[in-house]
């Protein structure tokens, strides 16, 4: 039976201005059977279908990493790839318009269509767009905004926002689409027909037929682009229906906006990409409609073109060490049909235009963590690394999560509006600090047991813990006092004695090995376990031994003479091009007389993000 809870009812907007922070809008979501059962479906469907095609490719892992490598390389120098496109672009005829912000791209959006006084556009499925509330900014000029992908027209005539990347009416069933095609079609042009069924074929003809009159009589087009490539200025756009063929190509003016990320250098770095991309979003092994373009040819085409170079915060993104690595992303929504919590909510609510793992930290490495929907993304998630698994471009996005999470605690203490969690670790610390506050609310709590094992949830603020988990009981005394009640008293005696036999056995093999001294600086009150024995090496064996574990660990050894730390430091930091290195404060002078690096002296001072800065 159908739960009783309201839907969530998104406002069009940037970031679907009036929706609910993540927490909440989840559970109205989970209250949705229809939903939840129109979502499983679909991401179950495309999901076995991109394993299948997935796995005819001995190579996949080797073509994740090579894009990766490629997206990589590209953001490690996009600021002369940004001026290679511009340049080659508007050799080709095009006009190239920078954008700050969102604001700034829909000024050069209104100011070019106000130009050809157009009243109506037509635009590809475009999520830069969105972005930037396009459509949203259309509307208060009086100007109409149509959107031709199917999906995209469904969600339009709906009066809702887009749920997924590829599928953005994936949260509709067929009887919802049918019902809305009835009912709003003939409103906005041409109906439509009677005898509509919720038959795919005859979805897609009404779709078709309705659109074919905005194709021909709309003047100026807006697309996005899937690529954009630095050396020639085209622009790549892919898609599944050919709606995109048609706005590409028929209108008289057309603009793409493209964030600034979407660059690739070369053509040769489109052959990977065009593999990993069809193969992760729509399962397919090419895609069937890919529409490539360079500036304007005379008579073929549109005769005007401008390209909006978006930024609206990938530049702050970029500067993010760990976060970067999102501006990998092709949106193919691989991650989104692999995700537990994407699959059981849906897209509206990340209340965002990008919904879904990727969603959850793009949306925060854009705007900050500051606004309450930003702040509870990295939160959406189970951390189960499946995204990470799906990626095509081996995008680390639990890693990223997690690093965000730090951000949104360290956010919420610098503006004093610390919540319920965070005040609770500053009790724990407090009381850990000193063993004489933990025991006393050890031994506070011990008394409580018996009434507490009856409680199964705590009240208030401490309510939401509980909700999903069981308390678990309180014992009546500490391990501390179990210990001395069960062991202490026989134990003492046989302690002090073993401090006794340790000290002596170490100056007794002091003298016998010529001062090798194992007992100097030690603090132990005994050996019952034998933990110090005699390993019966000199000292140049234990140096080896001691180097010889730690590159275990991958790690570089050096076994030098104490006048030569200066120089290896100094060397060390050289080679591998360390810009910044912070340092203990009581380090040696001498051993930083090399070091040509930034030197940062440790300090409370510094937090956490300052030493995610330091490269050493």
């Amino acid at each position: 039976m159908a739960s009783t809870q309201p839907k969530l009812q998104p406002k069009p907007g940037v970031a679907f201005l009036g929706m609910p922070a993540f927490t909440e809008a989840a559970h109205i979501a989970l209250g949705d059977d229809q939903l939840r059962r129109n979502l499983g479906r679909a991401t179950h469907t495309i999901r076995d279908k991109r394993k299948r095609v997935v796995g005819e490719l001995d190579d996949w892992q080797d073509l994740r990493t090579a894009a990766a490598a490629i997206k990589d390389r590209t953001l490690a120098d996009l600021d002369r790839h940004l001026e290679q496109f511009e340049a080659a672009a508007t050799a080709a005829g095009a006009t190239v318009h920078w954008a700050a912000d969102a604001d700034e791209a829909v000024r050069i959006s209104l100011e070019i269509v106000r130009a050809h006084r157009a009243t109506d556009v037509i635009k590809v499925k475009s999520m830069a767009t969105q972005e930037v509330g396009l459509n949203e900014a259309f509307a208060e000029q009086g100007i109409r905004a149509w959107e031709t992908d199917l999906a995209e027209l469904i969600v339009q005539l709906g009066g809702d926002t887009p749920s997924h990347f590829l599928v953005p009416a994936i949260h509709r069933n067929r009887e919802e689409i049918r019902q809305i095609f009835i009912d709003e079609m003939g409103s906005v042009g041409r109906p439509a027909p009677d005898d509509l069924t919720d038959e795919p074929r005859r979805l897609a003809e009404a779709a078709r037929l309705h659109l074919r009159e905005k194709f021909l009589d709309t003047s100026i087009g807006f697309s996005g682009a899937n690529f954009a490539i630095a050396e020639t200025g085209t622009l790549v756009v892919l898609e599944s229906e050919g709606n995109g063929r048609m706005c590409l190509t028929l209108p008289d003016v057309l603009v793409s906006m493209v964030g600034i990320e979407k660059l690739l250098p070369t053509f040769s770095d489109l052959e990977v990409l065009m593999q990993v991309l069809p193969r992760s979003s729509t399962a397919e092994r090419m895609n069937p409609y890919t529409t490539m373009w360079t500036g304007v040819t005379e008579g073929d085409g549109p005769q005007e073109m401008h390209v909006i170079l978006l930024d609206n915060g990938r530049t702050r993104a970029l500067a993010d060490n760990t976060g970067r690595q999102a501006l990998r992303c092709i949106r193919c929504s691989a991650c989104l049909n692999v995700c537990p919590v994407y699959e059981r909510v849906g897209g509206h609510a990340y209340g965002s235009v990008y919904p879904g793992p990727i969603g959850a930290i793009l949306n925060p490495l854009l705007h900050g963590v500051s606004d309450e929907h930003d702040a509870a993304l990295p939160y959406a998630s189970s951390l189960c690394g499946a995204c990470f698994e799906a990626c095509p471009v081996k995008i680390d996005i639990p890693s990223v999560l997690i690093e965000q999470r730090a951000e949104v605690v360290e956010e919420r203490a610098e503006s004093g509006r610390p919540n319920a969690e965070s005040l609770a670790m500053r009790v724990a610390a407090w009381t850990f600090a000193d063993h004489r506050r933990l025991e006393r609310a050890q031994k506070l709590a011990g008394k409580t047991g018996p009434v507490a094992r009856h409680v199964r949830r705590l009240p208030g603020l401490l309510g939401g813990w509980t909700a999903s988990r069981d308390l678990p009981p309180i014992p009546q005394e500490s391990f501390h006092e179990w210990w001395r009640r069960t062991r202490g008293s026989s134990d003492e005696p046989r302690r002090r004695t073993a401090g006794q036999d340790h000290r002596a056995d170490g100056q007794q093999g002091a003298g016998a090995r010529g001062g090798a001294r194992r007992d100097q600086g030690c603090r132990c009150t005994g050996d019952p376990r034998g933990y110090t024995r005699d390993l019966g090496l000199d000292r140049a064996a234990l140096i080896d031994l001691f180097a010889t574990r730690v590159d275990d660990y991958r790690a570089e050894v050096h076994v030098i003479d104490r006048a030569e730390v200066g120089r290896v430091i100094g060397n060390v930091l050289a080679d591998r091009r360390v810009r910044s290195v912070v340092v203990p404060d009581d380090l040696d002078p001498g051993w930083l007389t090399t070091v040509t690096s930034q030197v940062v002296r440790d300090s409370a001072d510094l937090s956490a993000r300052d030493l995610d800065q330091i490269e050493g």
